[in-house]
């Protein structure tokens, strides 16, 4: 990879020097296409794709915005110089850090230990495929003119970067908060570049929820009235809440659904960065059982403070016209009628809920990227937006194969106190009332609406998410 490059930009020479200099003017003129003596994101994208080199998305952006001293949208050529100066000066930094018996080479070994210093396991096999991205001569190490050479002309400059597209990010929101916390490096959480990013998660979540919200509420409401005897499906549970209220009434609920996502996604970082210090076994490393262990019990954590909203979200998502005026006035007649504790009911099987979803989201998504890693990083071990959307997707949907009941029989028991008749039953209890009245499928009842918010959720939040960063000046 890059050979075009590495015959105009390498020599033998470990320094930066005179020759050195010479080969940037040439690589420049050959990007410069228009000859107005400015390298622009189209040109570099261009030109090195002429030569043979695809840059990630964003990346050619990246570079230029870099190295842009004067904001004039493109590199001059001292400008351009001064980039690979300074980026190579940090490469070398990166591959000193890997190269930890200082033999001047990476091997797969090395390659591993870095990725399970940041918590992924992958095996021997896999590292080798990583490796084979970026050795050029088939040696089976990577000296360094070969790092050199495969990140020069790439923004990503440390480990971190180069495999945080395989992060397994909460930014792709489904609207149940239930997964692994977002994760960010020591660069990150001492530039306070991490609130921007969780900024821009929380308002890719909003806009998600919001858009959405339609199913969302069409689910809650099929969990609630649907059964045998009634027979409410999608399109007829749509009539009903219509007729009901009209089109605003199915965004009932949204509201306090996006309110809780800024306080929820606080408290889970938090509690993540300080259940991971606790768990962690081997001086702050934090393997993917660990991970899921501070991850389950950080998203506990945070169910547990905010809970209340969740209690209300539900009634108001349910409510009919006229019976809240808003989240305050729901919260003050769930107090006067039921008392504190109606803020907790179905709190248990949400927890439990936590679990099954956690641990089978994080386990799939590992075991198709490793899968991905495996049979087809051969070139680079990027796997691209739609591979990570689709990765995300079904391991966030299997999570909620597994955990549907428990969220069924938790909506259930929020809802009991606010139908009329209605018997005030324990899990336990509720369980088998479902299931004996309306079989074990009755605790998939509304799974379909679930389903159908998937693919309009991930595409929106990750969509907003992009525009976010952008807007927060957050470069990937």
């Amino acid at each position: 990879m890059y050979q075009a490059v590495r015959r105009l930009v390498f020599t033998d020479s470990r320094c930066f020097d005179a020759e050195n200099k010479k080969k940037y003017e040439e690589l420049f003129k050959k990007l410069d296409t228009n000859k107005d003596g400015k390298v622009d994101v189209s040109e570099l994208k261009e030109g090195l794709e002429a030569m043979g080199t695809t840059l990630g998305k964003g990346a050619a952006q990246k570079i230029v915005s870099s190295g842009d001293r004067n904001k004039d949208g493109g590199l001059d050529l001292k400008e351009f110089s001064r980039y690979l100066v300074e980026h190579e000066k940090k490469l070398r930094l990166t591959f000193k850090s890997l190269d930890k018996n200082k033999d001047g080479c990476i091997d797969a070994s090395e390659i591993k230990q870095a990725l399970e210093d940041l918590g992924m396991d992958i095996s021997a096999e896999e590292a080798k495929k990583i490796l084979q991205s970026i050795d050029a001569d088939g040696t089976m190490t990577v000296d360094w003119n070969e790092w050199r050479e495969h990140f020069l002309l790439n923004p990503a400059t440390n480990i971190q970067e180069i495999i945080r597209y395989w992060k397994h990010s909460s930014v792709l929101d489904i609207g149940d908060s239930l997964t692994i916390p977002d994760e960010f490096t020591e660069e990150e959480k001492t530039t306070g570049m991490w609130w921007k990013q969780l900024s821009a998660g929380a308002m890719a979540g909003a806009v998600s929820r919001t858009g959405t919200a339609p199913l969302d509420r069409i689910k809650v409401f099929m969990q609630v009235h649907s059964s045998k005897t009634n027979k409410i499906g999608l399109v007829s549970g749509f009539k009903q809440m219509l007729k009901e209220g009209g089109v605003l009434s199915l965004w009932r609920g949204n509201g306090v659904n996006v309110i809780k996502i800024a306080p929820e996604t606080a408290i889970k970082f938090m509690a993540y960065e300080q259940y991971k210090k606790i768990i962690s076994s081997e001086g702050g490393k934090v393997r993917t059982h660990e991970r899921f262990m501070a991850g389950s019990l950080a998203g506990a954590t945070a169910q547990t403070i905010i809970y209340p909203m969740e209690v209300m979200k539900t009634r108001l998502t349910l409510r009919k016209t006229g019976q809240y005026s808003g989240m305050f006035d729901c919260a003050k007649k769930i107090l006067k009628r039921e008392g504190v504790k109606a803020f907790y009911k179905g709190y248990v099987p949400n927890i439990l809920g936590i679990i099954p979803y956690a641990g089978i989201d994080l386990a799939i998504y590992e075991s198709l990227k490793n899968a991905w890693l495996s049979h087809y990083a051969t070139d680079s071990p990027n796997p691209g937006i739609l591979v990570l959307l689709g990765c995300g997707t079904i391991s966030s949907t299997c999570g909620q194969i597994a955990s549907y009941p428990l969220a069924l029989i938790r909506t259930r028991m929020q809802a009991q106190a606010s139908l009329e008749g209605s018997e005030q039953l324990s899990m336990v209890s509720l369980t088998k009332k479902i299931v004996t009245k309306e079989g074990f499928f009755g605790l998939y009842r509304g799974i379909l609406p679930n389903f159908m918010k998937v693919i309009p959720a991930v595409s929106i939040s990750y969509v907003v998410y992009e525009y976010m960063k952008t807007g927060l000046g957050i470069s990937k």
